[in-house]
C-alpha cells in the first residue's frame, strides 16, 4: 500500500490553489511506478520525497500525467514542505531552514511560522538566466488564440530560467490573458525552437488587487494543458519585471493564477540582486492509500 496526500498549495481555503499529490517514503518506488502514479492522480505534478543522503534534507522528484520529470522548485516543492511542516517533520521552531535536492540542485528551505498566522515555506531557486526571444508576433499570437493588438508593448516575449526555461509573453491587459487559447503543437513548435519548456503569458495592468502581474501557465512539452499556479514561472517572471522596472524595486513581488481555472492562486517572489526566493502558503486536503498490486 502506497500513502499518498493532497495538497493545495498557494491558497488559503479548500479547493483553491494549486493541488498537488503527494507521495512520501518513496525510495522503494522505481522511475515507471512513478510516473505511473503520477497518471493514476492526474494531477500537474506529482511530487515523491525521498532519502536525499548527505548534503540535503529531503530529495524530491516530481512527474507530469504524461511521465515528464519537473525540475525546478515550484508547487511541486513547496507542497511538500507545507506537507512536511504538517506532519511535524521539519521542527516547531518559529523559522528554520533546510535543504532539497530538486534534480542535481540542492536549494536552501526556510519554514515560517507567524503567530496567529499560516505557515509559509520559502524556497531559494536557481541563478536568473535569460534565454532567447520570440519576435515573430504573428506567429506566437496564432499559436495563443489571440490577435497582435493583444500583446504588450512595454516588453518582447522571452525565455527566462531560474531553474526552467519558460517563455514569458506579455499581454496588453487581463482580458487578453483571460482569451488565450493554446494550441499545442504551434505552441509547443515556438517553445522547442526559443528552449522555453511552459508559457507564461501575462499583464501587468491593474486588477486592484495589488498584484504586480495577472498569469496563465500552457505546458504542451510535459502535456500540462493549464497549470492553475507555476512557480517555476512565477520566479522568472518577477526577475523580468524588476530588472525592466514594471515591478517596484525592494518589494515582494506578487503574481496572480488560476483565477481562468476556478483556482486563484497568489504566489510571492522577493528578488534581492540574483537570489530569488519564491514562498507561499496552503493547506493538506486530503490522504489515503493506492494498491499496486
Amino acid at each position: 500500500m502506497i500513502r499518498f496526500y493532497f495538497v493545495d498549495v498557494f491558497a488559503d481555503r479548500p479547493l483553491t490553489g494549486n493541488p498537488l499529490a503527494l507521495v512520501p517514503d518513496a525510495d522503494h518506488l522505481s522511475v515507471p511506478q512513478m510516473q505511473a502514479i503520477a497518471r493514476e492522480f492526474n494531477q500537474s505534478e506529482t511530487t515523491f520525497l525521498l532519502d536525499a543522503g548527505e548534503g540535503a534534507d529531503w530529495h524530491l522528484r516530481s512527474y507530469t500525467p504524461a511521465g515528464a520529470e519537473v525540475g525546478g522548485a515550484g508547487h511541486n516543492a513547496l507542497g511538500a514542505w507545507l506537507w512536511l511542516a504538517d506532519q511535524g517533520l521539519t521542527g516547531d521552531q518559529p523559522a528554520v531552514t533546510m535543504r532539497q535536492r530538486i534534480g542535481t540542485e540542492v536549494l536552501a528551505v526556510e519554514i515560517l511560522r507567524p503567530p496567529g498566522e499560516p505557515t509559509r515555506v520559502v524556497m531559494d531557486q536557481g541563478v536568473p538566466e535569460f534565454g532567447k526571444q520570440v519576435t515573430d508576433d504573428r506567429r506566437l499570437t496564432g499559436a495563443l488564440g489571440l490577435d497582435a493588438y493583444q500583446l504588450s508593448a512595454d516588453a518582447t516575449p522571452q525565455v527566462v530560467s531560474t531553474g526552467v526555461p519558460h517563455l514569458l509573453v506579455p499581454l496588453a491587459t487581463r482580458a487578453a490573458v483571460d482569451a488565450a487559447v493554446a494550441h499545442d503543437r504551434e505552441l509547443a513548435a515556438i517553445l522547442a525552437e526559443a528552449g522555453g519548456e511552459g508559457c507564461y503569458v501575462y499583464t501587468t495592468a491593474g486588477g486592484g488587487d495589488g498584484a504586480a502581474a495577472y498569469t496563465r501557465f500552457f505546458n504542451p512539452t510535459v502535456g500540462i494543458a493549464e497549470d492553475p499556479a507555476t512557480g517555476t514561472a512565477a520566479g522568472p517572471l518577477a526577475v523580468a519585471l524588476l530588472r525592466s522596472g514594471r515591478a517596484a524595486a525592494g518589494s515582494p513581488v506578487f503574481i496572480e493564477q488560476g483565477h481562468h481555472l476556478g483556482r486563484p492562486s497568489r504566489i510571492r517572489v522577493d528578488v534581492v540582486d540574483d537570489r530569488v526566493r519564491l514562498s507561499g502558503s496552503g493547506l493538506v486536503t486530503g490522504h489515503g492509500e493506492l494498491r499496486l498490486a
